[in-house]
């Protein structure tokens, strides 16, 4: 698939500290892409480069061809946006909201039926100040899309959102995927990021310390499955030490916790099996984004 999004080498700094150092990733058309990575990581400094809100200090950054800064109101027009601080007059209505987002586009989306799909047709009449933390990411999103974008960038969409909320939100942003809509989801949330994402750039300290697909980035965790079990009599030390893809081993009060990956997991059964050991309160866990991102945020830190 071509890229809509090609980022090189973006660098930014503020006061001379560096906030975005080096940062490259590509987009790809109809992808949802996430940028993942803890507070202060250059998240939202990297997208508003991307969006032309920030003039980078170096590096090459084009969208759908265009260059964000130089011309921007053609990128305007091609990619929407909603912003991690977001806000609308409290007074104004959600009709007034579309009608008025609406008439700074050649070309707007009907309102009407985004509305509808975005569940907000009976709250038309209602004022910002009064929708709840659900509805106004719903206002925000479909404002991001009346202007027909072939991109969309996404900031901490669901942040202070209840779970509830939050899941709802997510069907949302894949139901806008299925649109034909390129998303830029900016993510500090892990499951958010697992469930959605077909590709993640982590971003740690303003750099890219990983990019893959979100099972590509769990395999690279230290101990991608984790078996844990209380073994009926000891086992011995070097079997254990043996065992294959083994990343590690912890003791305590006589219960084991070994990481590995399957092949780990198949070889601790055999062991069990050969020795007629009985393990006790068998647990065999996979390793989750969180799992890995700790482990990437590690050694990029390293």
């Amino acid at each position: 698939m071509p890229s809509v999004i090609e980022v090189t080498d973006l660098r930014k700094s503020y006061g001379g500290r560096p906030v975005v150092d080096g940062v490259s990733f590509a987009v790809e058309e109809g992808e949802i892409f996430g940028i993942l990575g803890p507070n202060g990581a250059g998240k939202t400094t990297t997208v508003e480069c991307v969006e032309g809100l920030r003039v980078p200090d170096g590096g090459r950054i084009r969208v759908a061809g265009l260059d964000p800064v130089a011309d921007h109101a053609k990128v305007a027009q091609t990619l929407g946006a909603q912003l991690q601080q977001s806000e609308i007059q409290a007074k104004l209505t959600v009709r007034e909201a579309l009608e008025l987002y609406a008439a700074l586009y050649p070309r707007p989306a009907d309102w009407r039926p985004l509305a509808e799909r975005l569940g907000l047709t009976d709250r038309l009449g209602t004022r910002f100040g009064k929708l709840s933390g659900g509805q106004r990411q719903r206002l925000f999103i479909a404002l991001a899309l009346i202007g027909g974008p072939r991109i969309v960038v996404l900031d901490e969409l669901t942040t202070g959102l209840d779970p509830r909320a939050r899941r709802d939100t997510w069907q949302l942003i894949e139901d806008v995927r299925a649109s034909g809509v390129t998303v830029l989801l900016v993510t500090h949330f892990m499951e958010e990021a697992q469930r959605l994402c077909d590709r993640i750039a982590v971003i740690d300290k303003g750099r890219v310390a990983a990019l893959d697909t979100p099972a590509g980035l769990i395999h690279r965790s230290a101990g991608a499955t984790v078996i844990s079990f209380t073994p009926s009599t000891p086992l011995d030390e070097r079997e254990l030490a043996a065992l294959p893809a083994l990343a590690s081993i912890e003791h305590q009060n006589g219960r084991l916790t070994l990481s590995g990956t399957d092949e780990t997991v198949d070889a601790v059964l055999t062991l069990l099996a050969r020795h007629r050991v009985t393990a006790h309160q068998l647990r065999v866990v996979d390793a989750t984004l969180d799992d890995a991102f700790l482990d990437l945020t590690k050694e990029a830190t390293a």
